[in-house]
C-alpha cells in the first residue's frame, strides 16, 4: 500500500511546498527548535540510562 511513497522525489517535492509555506526564515527555525528537541532527547536518555546503570550497580554491590 505504502511502497515508494518516500521516494527522493517525492520528499524533494514536500520540501519545495514547505518552503513555500512557511518561508526560509520560519523553515530554519522549525528545524533548528527540531534539532534542539532532538538533542534535549538524547541527553536525556543518557541520563536515564546511565542512572539507570548506577541503580544497578549498587544493588549488585549490596547483594554480593
Amino acid at each position: 500500500m505504502f511502497e515508494g511513497l518516500f521516494q527522493p522525489m517525492h520528499l524533494l517535492i514536500i520540501l519545495v511546498i514547505a518552503l513555500l509555506v512557511f518561508g526560509p526564515k520560519k523553515l530554519g527555525d522549525l528545524g533548528k527548535g527540531l534539532g534542539e528537541g532532538i538533542r534535549s532527547f538524547k541527553q536525556a536518555m543518557r541520563e536515564d540510562t546511565a542512572a539507570s546503570g548506577n541503580k544497578a550497580s549498587d544493588q549488585g554491590s549490596k547483594q554480593g
